[in-house]
């Protein structure tokens, strides 16, 4: 049986700083075209989306994950991460980084993947304990498209940008996204 984590204190007062919620678009965002959607109509608590699109994550000639069962964070200024489950990725090829974590006020503490023929490198991370309302993605892996090959639906996803987020932005999305100099507060 597995010990319920709950949020602390500290966190839950980060929870409430936030201005920007996906409840009203701010005038600097994009407005989405036809058959697009704005990030900024994400909420904050983020959400999780079942994808019935092929995710695909490559590293040179080797497929690291394929998957039709992955799973999208949606959060409020940051395009989707995309969650795989770990039943569709070769972990062989990943080692565990000892001693790297932080700290999500949505998720939880995560643990931080490498290649094995990089390991001071992260390509993934992972929610092993995730707080109880994110509990589906536990035994799933996120991947930094900054850092790898990711695609969805045959179409290779551009990366957030960003050294520490790792959202896939796609052709239907708009922004502007989280993660560039200046951004931080969003």
């Amino acid at each position: 049986m597995s010990k319920e984590r709950k949020v602390p204190e500290w966190l839950k007062k980060s929870r409430e700083s936030w201005s920007n919620t996906g409840s009203k678009r701010p005038p600097f965002a994009e407005i989405p075209k036809a058959g697009q959607r704005s990030v900024w109509d994400f909420p904050r608590t983020p959400v999780i989306e079942k994808v019935t699109k092929p995710v695909l994550v490559k590293h040179q000639d080797h497929i690291l994950a394929e998957s039709q069962n992955a799973l999208a964070v949606l959060e409020t200024a940051s395009p989707p991460t995309y969650y795989i489950p770990n039943s569709d990725i070769d972990t062989s090829l990943l080692i565990k980084m000892e001693g790297k974590t932080s700290m999500c006020e949505w998720k939880g503490s995560a643990t931080y993947w490498a290649l094995k023929d990089n390991p001071g490198k992260p390509v993934a991370w992972s929610y092993p304990s995730p707080f109880p309302v994110f509990e589906a993605l536990k035994e799933h892996l996120a991947f930094y498209p900054q850092n790898l090959e990711c695609f969805v639906d045959g179409e290779q996803v551009k990366a957030q940008d960003s050294a520490f987020y790792a959202g896939w932005i796609t052709p239907d999305l708009t922004g502007p996204f989280k993660g560039e100099k200046g951004t931080e507060h969003w």
